[in-house]
């Protein structure tokens, strides 16, 4: 592949995510969506009707297929599987937010990337957003003063009857994985890995969370305060609260979104939202940045913080005593 040739991409999964992404992939100059697989040929058949493609009645023919890059969109408890197999056929992956079940699957996943020489990265794609990168510039620079808190929340109504996976233990389901990891992300980006937390839930019928608020605690002082759920439709902001301002992220907070940084109790700046499309395309091109240049992962989704959430989110979940039917690849 030459710089000058488009990132031919290799969807495994045929859900929504994977649609949404492909969808977004037209408005990325430079990139195709070159091949798609499924368990069955007439499921993959069914994407390429809308998403022109090669499709592949298996996983194994489609890592073993001419494209750049896997994106896994399958999901939560085959991400680590999915992933293992395409970086053991040497095609760099971009996995799918959660990056997997639990660290243990994690640590397997960059093991078969750094074993493979292949590049490996989470799908959060909010980290790639535009007002991501903003929020990066302001509390780096300080513009906020020392800063004492974040609050975030992610919920959405997903009832068992419309959204079966969501429910599902068999699925690694619930509120947590799904919903969680945004806040949880967004935490991590500003405020780093937390030195304590405190979690509480509430469980569907199947057994997953429906509901769960964390706080992260940190020495330097800092807390950041999030809640998810399946119940109900919530603000779905985002605050970043320092000494001497705060920035305040719209609805949804992890989507391209307008932002105010307010100093002083005074609105200093606007940034309106202004993006077309979803926004999943940015760690697109993120990706193909790091696979031709030769690396293993990107410095703004690491591969070392995917796998510190991870064990952050094993911490939560002991805490909230969910556990799903298997905990292992």
């Amino acid at each position: 592949m030459s710089g000058n040739e488009n990132f031919r991409w290799g969807i495994i999964g045929t859900g929504g995510i994977a649609r949404t992404f492909a969808r977004d992939i037209a408005y990325l100059e430079g990139h195709e969506i070159a091949a798609v697989g499924s368990r069955t040929i007439m499921k993959s058949q069914e994407f390429t009707d809308e998403f022109p493609a090669t499709p592949f009645g298996s996983y194994e023919e489609l890592v073993a297929s001419d494209v750049d890059a896997i994106y896994v969109a399958t999901p939560h408890s085959l991400h680590a599987e999915n992933s293992i197999l395409a970086l053991n056929a040497g095609k760099p992956v971009l996995c799918e937010k959660p990056f997997a079940v639990n660290a243990t699957q994690a640590e397997a996943m960059i093991e078969a990337s750094k074993n493979n020489s292949v590049a490996l990265m989470e799908a959060m794609w909010s980290r790639f957003l535009p007002h991501y990168q903003v929020v990066r510039e302001i509390v780096d620079s300080g513009e906020l003063g020392e800063l004492v808190a974040l609050y975030a929340d992610h919920g959405q109504p997903l009832p068992a009857d419309r959204y079966y996976r969501l429910h599902a233990p068999e699925l690694a389901g619930g509120a947590l994985l799904d919903l969680g990891i945004y806040p949880i992300s967004l935490a991590f980006m500003v405020l780093g890995e937390p030195d304590s937390i405190i979690a509480s839930s509430q469980p569907t019928e199947s057994g997953v969370d429906a509901q769960t608020s964390m706080i992260f605690s940190y020495f330097t002082g800092q807390q950041a305060v999030m809640t998810t759920t399946l119940k109900v439709r919530t603000p779905c902001t985002a605050q970043i609260i320092g000494t001497k301002g705060r920035i305040n992220i719209d609805s949804n907070f992890y989507t391209p979104t307008s932002m105010q940084v307010i100093i002083e109790g005074k609105v200093t700046r606007e940034f309106p939202k202004k993006y077309l499309g979803h926004g999943i395309r940015e760690q697109a091109r993120e990706f193909a940045q790091v696979v031709r240049s030769g690396e293993l992962e990107s410095p703004i989704m690491s591969q070392i913080e995917s796998l510190a959430i991870m064990h952050v989110m094993d911490e939560i979940r002991e805490m909230i005593d969910l556990k799903y039917p298997f905990e292992a690849i």
